[in-house]
C-alpha cells in the first residue's frame, strides 16, 4: 500500500515513491546547506528533527508539512520537559484560548467540488466531539482557517500547514495541492484536511518521535527537547495504527478520529 507523508511530500530516496500530508515515506536528507546553524538550533529546542528542513518564502517547513516562521523560531517558549516515548499524542507548548470559540474556515473557489464536500466532512467530525472549539465553513474572506490552493508546493508535496496556534489563535489555515493528492474520494481528502487542522490547532504528529511507524523507512530519533512536544494525559504508549494525527497515510485510506484521538482532543478542548 502507498503511503503519503500528512502534507508537504518529499521524493523518496531512490526516487521510488513520493512523500507528503501524504507521502510514502518520510524524506531523509541531510541538513539543508542553506539552513544556518542558529536556525538549525532553534529549531531543534522546540522539539522538530532537523533532517528534513525545507526553506520557503514563509519560513522553513519541518516533518514534511509543518511551517515555523521565523517569529516562531525567534520567540522564547517556556521550557518544558517532555516525556519521550513512542506513539502517544503530543500537543505543542501554544493552544487556541478564549474557549468555547467557534472558527472559521473557508475554502478556495479553485479547488474540485470534492474537496468541499471534504472540507465539510473534516468540519463534521470535530464538531461531532463536542468540543469547547468547534468550526464552521463561510463563504466569505477573513476565515481564521482558509484552505488555500496551490499548484506546486515542490517536489512531491501534498501540502502545507500554516504552523501552529500563536496568541491564543490558531495557524492561518493550511495549503493543498490537488494534482499531487489526485483523489476525489471525500473521506480521504477530509482526512487530510482534518490532519492540517490538527496542527493550526496545537497537534503534533503522533509518530513525531519516530515517524518511521507510518511512513516507513529508518526510525527517526530525535531525542528529548525542551518545548514544542507536550505529552498528553491518557493516550496509549503503545502503537496507534489508525490516529488521524500519524505522519504518513496511505493513499485513499479514511481515518476517523479514534477513541484515543477524542482522548486526545478532549484533554486540550
Amino acid at each position: 500500500m502507498k503511503r503519503f507523508k500528512l502534507l508537504p511530500l518529499v521524493a523518496l530516496l531512490g526516487g521510488a515513491l513520493a512523500v507528503s500530508s501524504c507521502s510514502k515515506k518520510e524524506e531523509v536528507v541531510a541538513d539543508s546547506p542553506t539552513i544556518s546553524a542558529e536556525v538549525s538550533a532553534q529549531i531543534k529546542a522546540m522539539g522538530f528533527g532537523t533532517g528534513d528542513v525545507r526553506k520557503t518564502d514563509e519560513g522553513y517547513v519541518v516533518e514534511g508539512d509543518i511551517l515555523l516562521t521565523p517569529e516562531m523560531l525567534g520567540a522564547s517558549a517556556v521550557q518544558q520537559l517532555l516525556r519521550v516515548g513512542q506513539i502517544e499524542q503530543y500537543r505543542t507548548t501554544n493552544l487556541v484560548g478564549s474557549l468555547p470559540r467557534t472558527l472559521t474556515v473557508s475554502i478556495s473557489s479553485s479547488f474540485p467540488s470534492a474537496y468541499v464536500s471534504a472540507i465539510d466532512e473534516a468540519i463534521r467530525r470535530y464538531n461531532a466531539e463536542g468540543l469547547r472549539i468547534s468550526f464552521r465553513r463561510i463563504s466569505t474572506s477573513g476565515a481564521n482557517l482558509p484552505v488555500k490552493y496551490s499548484s506546486n508546493l515542490g517536489s512531491g508535496v501534498l501540502g502545507q500547514s500554516g504552523g501552529f496556534p500563536s496568541g491564543g489563535n490558531p495557524a492561518p489555515g493550511f495549503t493543498l495541492v490537488p494534482n499531487v493528492i489526485n483523489s476525489s474520494n471525500v473521506n480521504y481528502i477530509a482526512t487530510i484536511m482534518a490532519h492540517e487542522m490538527g496542527h493550526c490547532i496545537g497537534m503534533r504528529h503522533t509518530d513525531y518521535y519516530n515517524r518511521a511507524y507510518s511512513c516507513g523507512g529508518s526510525a527517526s530519533n530525535e531525542g528529548s527537547s525542551s518545548v514544542g512536544a507536550i505529552l498528553i494525559p491518557g493516550t496509549p504508549s503503545s502503537a496507534e495504527p489508525n490516529s488521524w494525527m500519524l505522519a504518513c497515510v496511505g493513499n485513499g485510506v479514511n481515518r476517523p478520529f479514534t477513541s484515543n484521538d477524542r482522548t486526545a482532543l478532549n484533554y486540550l478542548y
